[in-house]
């Protein structure tokens, strides 16, 4: 009896022979699993006989297999591509999770992870696909951005064909200065004064012209640039409301340059270059148009290199899109490894390691500048070739109208007015033929801004999220946890944490405190059970109001460039100096700071760096300790601290502890000896739970780590 549905997924690759697609389906049912491959049954399996079903990753791909719960045995199951990899690995937990307990996995949900019309995987988070994005959207959405100034951008498009009017009217009067001035049909009888008015009202109208352009181009760069600090802006902020998770898979060049770069190409072409497209544009309609009703036939010659430039332009369109994709991948590759370099110039000259990083940069600047030639070199060669073909129809618009003037059908000066109108057809033409190099660098830099603000928040605040004052109680309930390596770093995780308690996390690295203490920040949402404060939910306080009672000493102590008070004063910026250095005097940095020719002062440079490891340890514990907070999670606070200072901080944590919950990571054990109670992890689980005495007497995980220290203190 299979029984009831549970679960599936499908797979696409052999278990077993490389290269080989297959047509396969997993599914976990009430009593059994069942594995098919194009319709045949590999696999039917008891779930009592099973103890779990692990992930592993090869090489452009994943391996599913079982392990026996009779003797222990790995087995294969299926194998898959890396384009559904994330969903199978998501499905596979919740397998693991039924199989131990039998509880049918709750909001199982259908995990979309490529696009349904190329079939390419979308990147974490995103459901753009920067392939099939379609165009018009982009532009569409681009639009939308500029609604909040729709006052200055309409006034400007209507000065737009106001200005294309007027511009009509200068051939016409120009025609009109050749025919009855400069060569007139009875010489001699030319009024000086009425010639002088005909240049003059030319020269007005030009002024005219200008002024109002002048006039419209101020308005559009008014709007233009409030609409790129909005978008800076906004795209800062969701770059922010994105959880760890996702800023991590991204690197620190990455956004960078979408919240800078691809912000001012954006501007740059809304700015600088489509309100003279947008004139163009209009001029060529508003002659057009004149041109079509005045003499058709020349119109129909004057556009007849039009078809030919359009249809050049969309057999490039594709190609030259996948180029400009790639050279925004290899600028931002380069971007990456310069801030890469930057950032950790210590590490670099500590292991003389400039010239090979100066190589490493290199390659990334050459790949950039490859990719940069290519697309230059492409459009120097195509870009002649269409403005030859565009300047051809002006020798056929010659030809016809020279036949006009000798059979005595039209002017000089008509031919004059006819050539300027030629001209504004043509420039906007040739101004055309650049578009699709400007439009593809903007739909390219668009499509990554959007892809920002489309991410899904994975970690965000419910519509119905409460502020509370947090007293301390915590707890943790049945919590597991896996990241997208298949591996689960946390499983059924149940710890009660009382108000005023002081919990030290112990165990091997690997298994799991700092994402423990991770979830409980909720730099992460749990995938099972849940985490409560005071008795809500963590998903259901808004985040601001959790982590503004928390205070905080990360593994990586990170200080911001400027003064030593500016960083302790981070997280309460109206705090007095006198807490300041009440905090700092807890912390066991103020003697040191005091030492500092410019005290409080004192500029620690970028990171921090100018100050000692242990130096910037303390001052991150101040900074912690400012705004009295009711949690207080310290990962290896202390890891950079000497002995005396060490005992210091305990024992101001001691007193700390008294008046707020804490819960300390560290592997120098000493450090928790005062704890309430110890929590040792192994593997995920909550291994022991005990005081530091009661753990030694059971001569368990624990004491063996308390054993190994004392060892390695005796060498």
């Amino acid at each position: 009896m299979k029984g009831k549905f549970i679960i599936s997924f499908d797979f696409n690759l052999h278990p077993t022979e490389a290269n080989k697609l297959t047509n396969g389906n997993l599914t976990l049912y009430e009593n059994s699993l069942i594995v098919t491959e194009n319709g045949t049954e590999t696999h039917n399996l008891r779930v009592d006989d099973i103890e779990e079903l692990k992930v592993e990753n090869g090489v452009g791909c994943i391996f599913v297999s079982y392990i026996s719960k009779i003797d222990k045995s790995v087995h294969l199951l299926c194998r898959n591509d890396l384009t559904d990899s994330k969903a199978i690995i998501k499905k596979v937990r919740r397998i693991n999770l039924y199989i131990e307990d039998r509880c049918i996995p709750k909001g199982e949900t259908d995990y979309i992870e490529k696009c349904p019309k190329c079939g390419r995987p979308f990147k974490d988070g995103s459901n753009i696909c920067l392939y099939c994005s379609d165009k018009k959207q982009l532009i569409k959405r681009t639009w939308g951005l500029f609604l909040p100034y729709k006052g200055y951008v309409f006034t400007a498009i209507l000065l737009f064909f106001f200005i294309s009017g007027l511009n009509l009217v200068l051939p016409y009067i120009n025609r009109i200065a050749v025919d009855n001035y400069i060569q007139p049909k009875e010489p001699g009888a030319v009024d000086i004064s009425e010639f002088v008015l005909v240049i003059l009202s030319m020269l007005a109208l030009d002024l005219i012209i200008r002024t109002i352009s002048v006039i419209r181009t101020h308005l559009l760069i008014a709007a233009g640039n409030k609409m790129i600090i909005n978008l800076r802006n906004t795209l800062f902020d969701k770059v922010q409301r994105l959880s760890i998770a996702k800023i991590s898979k991204r690197t620190t060049g990455d956004l960078m340059r979408r919240v800078t770069g691809d912000v001012w190409v954006l501007q740059n072409f809304i700015i600088n270059y489509l309100p003279g497209a947008l004139e163009e544009i209009a001029v060529l309609v508003c002659v057009s148009v004149y041109l079509a009703v005045y003499d058709w036939k020349l119109f129909l010659l004057i556009m007849i290199p039009t078809p030919f430039v359009v249809a050049s332009f969309r057999l490039f369109w594709r190609f030259m899109r996948k180029l400009f994709h790639k050279r925004w991948l290899a600028g931002s590759k380069a971007n990456s490894v310069l801030h890469d370099i930057f950032s950790g110039i210590r590490v670099v000259k500590a292991f003389g390691m400039e010239q090979k990083e100066g190589v490493r940069y290199e390659k990334a600047t050459a790949h950039e500048r490859y990719m940069q030639e290519k697309t230059d070199c492409i459009w120097s060669v195509l870009m002649p070739i269409l403005r030859y073909f565009i300047g051809f129809g002006e020798f056929i618009i010659l030809f016809y109208v020279g036949n006009k003037i000798l059979d005595g059908k039209m002017t000089l000066g008509e031919m004059t007015q006819f050539s300027a109108y030629a001209g504004m057809i043509y420039g906007p033409l040739r101004m055309i033929a650049h578009i699709p190099r400007h439009l593809m660098e903007f739909n390219t830099s668009s499509a990554k801004i959007f892809e920002i603000l489309d991410e899904k928040e994975d970690v965000a605040n419910s519509i119905d999220s409460v502020d509370i004052e947090i007293k301390g109680d915590i707890d943790i309930n049945n919590v597991s946890f896996g990241y997208d390596s298949g591996t689960e770093v946390l499983h059924k995780v149940d710890i009660h944490i009382k108000q005023g308690e002081f919990i030290g996390l112990v165990g091997a690295s690997g298994v799991g405190k700092s994402t423990l203490i991770n979830l409980i920040m909720r730099m992460y949402d749990v995938e099972d059970g849940s985490i409560t404060v005071d008795g809500v939910d963590i998903r259901d306080i808004s985040q601001e109001s959790l982590r503004s009672q928390m205070g905080v000493v990360l593994q990586e102590t990170f200080l911001f460039s400027g003064t030593i008070y500016q960083n302790i004063a981070y997280a309460k910026p109206e705090a007095t100096r006198d807490e300041i250095i009440a905090v700092s005097k807890i912390a066991g940095c103020h003697d040191f700071i005091s030492r500092l020719p410019d005290g409080y002062n004192t500029r620690v440079g970028e990171r921090g760096f100018t100050l000692s490891g242990g130096e910037r340890q303390r001052v991150a514990i101040a900074r912690a300790l400012l705004h009295n907070p009711k949690i207080l999670i310290l990962d290896e606070a202390t890891s950079a601290l000497d002995t005396e200072t060490e005992k210091q901080i305990q024992d101001a944590l001691s007193r700390i502890s008294k008046k707020c919950t804490t819960i300390a990571i560290a592997h120098r054990l000493s450090t928790l000896r005062n704890a309430t109670r110890l929590v040792v992890l192994d593997k995920g689980r909550v291994a022991e739970v005990g005081t530091h005495d009661e753990l030694l007497e059971k001569e368990g995980i624990y004491y063996g780590l308390v054993m190994a220290q004392r060892e390695m203190a005796q060498m």
